[in-house]
């Protein structure tokens, strides 16, 4: 059974637990679709490009545009590719398309300009056509040099990466079967590999374009990353974070802070570790540490569940700021608080912006290619023989429907980590 059939297991009758539902629902169709039409879509696209388009040389692309329609916290990883871009194009000359919803990340982050942000909307099929017509018809107007996949292997992207017009196009292609089809639409056909982590397997795919196409699949060490990047917190933000903490805890004086990120309305649930036990993890931290107070976080979504779970630790000490803070506000959360527990979700990648230290849990992916990448982050695993279960080659679909991998890692182990950077 893949995660999508049991969204919903365990979701109490709420209005915001109905917009999780209608969010999930829409990835599950937005997914079906691009499993069903995107596969003839691509094969038709290909013959087109064998007959009307020769292989071009190597050339210095001038203008430069991103596909990555999903997942903001993996945008996250994919910043020194984007600052690679840009230092070889201009930041006026690179842009970057994505679905309506995710584009946030990329105004807080700044690099890429916010003019140049093309937004595919999923309010509906004809809205979806409609921008995905809109913004091809955009890059080719500009004359677009280079496009680059960074989506795995959605059909959607690469689809729109060729409709880009893009003379250079570059994405990863299933060879001998080792992701799912999406025909043969790029010029620059790298080899996905499971063994490096996706940040680095983003900044190759800007290098990707210095290599002549015909080297593929074999292609050459980009070389090293760049150092790790920490977002400026904005004053204002920092200031009313600070205001709602002290609302909150009835007090002038911030006391040390730790997160609890417990993904409520989490899409893929194998991944997430037991609401009860974040809720014990807070009371351990609370008794153990009484100048230290306890904040849940999360979407507006999950507010509602949330603030459940801070009221269930029975504390005056800890509550939630679910849905009260704009992602700037976030962000300067993170820069005040000490630690934040999370699964593994976007929130890890957007404290890995900062100074906080984070314990992150991974159970059906494996932070070899997904953890956060600050120095001061740790990634807990149980190591179970079937983990992980999901990776881009499987389209992130799972038969499982018991996340032994997650129910492994116990509350000891986590709170002995959280306490040794509080006591540290």
């Amino acid at each position: 059974m893949a995660p999508s059939h049991h969204i919903f297991m365990n979701l109490p009758a709420t209005n915001e637990t109905a917009e999780v539902i209608i969010g999930a629902r829409k990835a599950a169709k937005l997914q079906r679709l691009d499993g069903i039409l995107g596969p003839p879509l691509c094969v038709i696209l290909s013959a087109f490009r064998f007959l009307n388009a020769p292989i071009p040389e190597g050339g210095s692309p001038k203008s430069l545009a991103f596909i990555k329609l999903g997942e903001q916290g993996s945008t996250v990883l994919a910043i020194p590719a984007l600052e690679e871009a840009v230092s070889r194009v201009g930041r006026e000359n690179t842009y970057f398309v994505v679905f309506s919803e995710n584009r946030k990340i990329l105004d807080v982050l700044g690099v890429i300009p916010e003019g140049n942000v093309l937004e595919i909307k999923t309010s509906s099929v004809f809205a979806f056509l409609k921008s995905v017509i809109s913004v091809s018809l955009f890059l080719r107007k500009i004359g677009l040099d280079a496009a680059i996949d960074l989506d795995f292997f959605a059909r959607s992207s690469a689809l729109l990466t060729f409709l880009s017009g893009a003379k250079w196009r570059v994405g990863l292609h299933s060879y001998f079967g080792e992701g799912p089809f999406r025909g043969w639409l790029m010029t620059h056909r790298p080899r996905y590999n499971p063994h490096i982590h996706s940040q680095k397997l983003f900044y190759s795919l800007v290098k990707a374009l210095d290599q002549p196409p015909e080297l593929f699949p074999a292609w050459k060490d980009p070389g090293p990353l760049p150092p790790p990047r920490q977002i400026s917190i904005q004053p204002g933000a920092l200031e009313s974070i600070k205001t709602k903490l002290l609302a909150n805890l009835a007090t002038s004086e911030l006391p040390r802070i730790v997160l609890l990120n417990a993904n409520c309305s989490d899409m893929i649930p194998l991944r997430r570790w037991e609401s009860e036990r974040f809720v014990e993890l807070a009371r351990r931290i609370l008794t153990v540490h009484p100048g230290v107070a306890v904040v849940f976080t999360g979407a507006p979504v999950e507010a509602a569940q949330a603030g459940e779970l801070a009221e269930s630790v029975g504390s005056k000490r800890c509550f939630s700021m679910a849905g009260k803070t704009t992602l700037t506000e976030l962000f300067a959360l993170y820069s005040l608080a000490e630690v934040l527990v999370t699964n593994d979700s976007g929130p890890a990648h957007f404290a890995s912006l900062t100074t906080i230290r984070i314990i992150a849990l991974f159970g059906p992916e494996t932070p070899a290619l997904f953890g956060p990448v600050s120095s001061g982050s740790l990634a807990i695993t149980a190591g179970l023989p079937c983990s992980p279960c999901v990776s881009a080659q499987n389209n992130r679909l799972s038969a499982c429907k018991n996340n032994l991998c997650m129910q492994a890692i116990t509350i000891d182990r986590v709170f002995a980590e959280v306490d040794r950077i509080l006591v540290g």
